[in-house]
């Protein structure tokens, strides 16, 4: 480990400090280069845009820029680090969106955990971009700040902590209970995790089809239930009559287990309670709520994902935020609606069960990729991907609404 720690460390400080620069992307050169590029001739396109504000998108890189934005209250599984801590997980992420969707990126780490103070930063700050990524927010607070920060911009907020988790999972979820030979409306699910990727992969699930009378959620304190009176009102949506208590108590017989909690929080004695052909996602990074191997030497009727590369089945939401924005970004879309959403899951999902090129079996080691207990998502290295998820993304938009394809 301390050898990952000095490589990690150093390929962050050199040859040169941090992930992200900015480059030109027009002649810089000649004195009529600069006459174009600034006074005089920059106050053109600011007169067209004054005229007409949509030109904004036909003069400047709004349409292909994103802000990845955080206060640093949940980073990662680091907890609340500070806005400044968290700035080379934002460029991180920034540099995924570039790698796999060439969208263009700002990260911001606003110093601020009031939550209208935020809310306030985020839309005066909002019309240079073309979209907002919302990251590593915690909950409850996230759930506020993307609601209202998207209520008063005409561009798509997104908040990947929980709606890429909730997206990528579905995908997975849906294939893994087609493999089981299961129903989604009939599983019994069991959540443990009940900040802001557990509660919106809940409640996209019940969109897909899931009943909330199947679903059992757990926090911190045990089973979600109406006995509470310590709830916020994104736990009491899915708190349920109960006398149990405990996570133990709530895997009996469950079918799906959904991880978004901690290290080693579901034991042997709990999986061997689960129904038959059991689902474990167990997506706590860096450490799973479970050893793999472990159980898969407990079940061996198991389906599992982590969050983890050096297993199957792979959560990963590089699945799913630089194609759902790169989607919304090409209609120029106003939001990012449900219905793009769910196309993105089915998207994602069909995509896992076509033959997978050889360049992603070379780039994985030569084993076969083929839709089953251990391959049901696609791999992020997928050339595939910014081909099928925009695509669905874009059309959902259109269908929604909520494209303005007329723009420029």
């Amino acid at each position: 480990m301390s050898d990952l720690r000095q490589a990690a460390l150093n390929y962050h400080a050199l040859p040169k400090p941090g992930k992200l620069e900015t480059a030109l992307i027009k002649p810089c050169e000649s004195q009529r280069d600069l006459s174009l590029a600034y006074s005089p001739g920059v106050a053109e396109p600011v007169r067209e845009i004054v005229i007409e504000p949509t030109n904004v998108y036909k003069y400047t890189g709004k349409a292909n820029l994103v802000a990845v934005i955080t206060n640093g209250t949940a980073v990662l599984g680091l907890g609340n680090t500070g806005a400044l801590a968290s700035k080379p997980v934002m460029e991180g992420k920034a540099m995924l969106f570039k790698r796999f969707a060439n969208i263009d990126v700002f990260d911001i780490e606003i110093d601020c955990s009031d939550t209208a103070e935020l809310i306030r930063t985020i839309v005066n700050i909002a019309p240079t971009f073309g979209g907002i990524n919302l990251e590593d927010i915690a909950a409850p607070q996230c759930f506020e700040v993307e609601k209202a920060v998207q209520a008063q911009l005409n561009i798509p907020v997104f908040h990947d902590d929980q709606h890429g988790t909730a997206i990528v999972s579905s995908a997975g979820l849906l294939n893994a209970l087609e493999i089981q030979n299961k129903q989604l409306e009939h599983v019994r699910i069991v959540c443990v995790g009940a900040g802001a990727a557990g509660i919106a992969c809940l409640n996209l699930l019940v969109e897909l089809g899931a009943l909330k009378k199947h679903i059992t959620l757990v926090d911190s304190q045990g089973i979600v239930s109406k006995n509470r009176n310590d709830l916020n009102r994104y736990k009491q949506s899915f708190a349920i009559d109960t006398d149990k208590t405990c996570l133990a108590e709530a895997m009996e017989n469950a079918d799906v287990f959904l991880g978004l909690s901690g290290k080693d929080i579901l034991t042997e004695e709990m999986l061997c309670t689960m129904a038959v052909n059991p689902i474990v996602f167990a997506m706590a990074n860096p450490d799973p709520e479970m050893d793999p191997k472990l159980a898969h030497k407990t079940r061996s009727d198991l389906i599992m994902a982590t969050g983890r590369s050096d297993y199957p089945n792979q959560v990963n939401n590089v699945l799913g935020f630089p194609y759902i924005f790169r989607g919304a970004l090409d209609v120029f879309a106003t939001k990012i609606t449900l219905r793009m959403q769910i196309a993105a899951v089915h998207a994602l999902r069909k995509l896992a069960h076509s033959p997978v090129p050889a360049e992603v079996i070379a780039a994985y080691g030569g084993d076969a990729l083929v839709f089953g207990r251990e391959y049901i998502l696609p791999k992020p290295n997928d050339p595939r991907l910014i081909h099928v998820i925009p695509k669905a993304v874009s059309q959902a938009a259109i269908a929604s609404g909520v494209a303005q394809l007329d723009l420029i």
